[in-house]
């Protein structure tokens, strides 16, 4: 395999390096921020490359948004995800623009929940050859974000209108004046909110609250 590596930590770039030099692979390129990545891959083309997560200069998610730049210029180069951390809003976009494009495949994997060297590689070979390698917990999280999204998916813009004031601490009564309606027209959409979120009367929960939380993360 012709790959290229993208950590913005130096010892684990030099480590992942190492290790796959060592199985007989050829490391065309090893870079430290996402800009430095679609430039070494529109020089290199490689069969796959390994990419962080969050890398400079905002150490966010740099590095998936330039995963999904190379899956759109180069359907033909394989993507495997390395980070400690999960990304569902751009993995979602990844897994997507993978699955209507070429044939090479896409890998999520998480650092500290591989134990084993050869299945890294193992994974890695898997991707650059179409295949997907992707770790439970990642799929786990992806198919509750979608959940999520779904259910606010489903509100009317009044509905959103009404929930953005409630994220911004509105009363009911307060809401009702800003949109110039009933506060019972208000407590109806609120109603609805909660049944179209799926957020059932609890004696331990707090229904707002967790409305108001399922927003903000979408």
């Amino acid at each position: 395999m012709r790959i290229v590596i993208a950590e913005d930590s130096a010892v684990v770039r030099a480590g992942l390096a190492e290790i796959l030099a060592d199985r007989g692979h050829e490391v065309v390129a090893a870079v430290g921020d996402a800009q430095a990545l679609i430039a070494a891959v529109d020089e290199h083309k490689p069969d796959v490359t390994v990419v962080d997560v969050r890398m400079p200069p905002g150490y966010t998610d740099e590095g998936l948004r330039a995963a999904i730049t190379i899956r759109r210029d180069h359907p033909g180069v394989g993507v495997l995800v390395f980070s400690q951390y999960i990304e569902t809003r751009y993995a979602a976009d990844l897994l997507g623009a993978a699955a209507g494009g070429g044939a090479a495949g896409v890998g999520y994997l998480l650092k500290d929940r591989v134990a084993d060297v050869g299945e890294f590689v193992e994974a890695l070979s898997r991707v650059a050859a179409g295949g997907t390698a992707l770790d439970p917990e990642v799929v786990t999280q992806l198919l509750g974000a979608s959940r999520r999204a779904s259910g606010l998916d489903t509100l009317t813009a009044r509905e959103r209108d009404v929930l953005g004031l409630m994220a911004e601490g509105r009363s009911n009564g307060a809401i009702a004046s800003i949109l110039v309606v009933s506060e019972r027209a208000v407590e109806k959409y609120v109603g609805n909110i909660f049944s179209k979120l799926g957020l059932a009367p609890s004696d331990t929960d707090h229904r707002r609250v967790l409305a108001v939380l399922r927003y903000l993360g979408s």
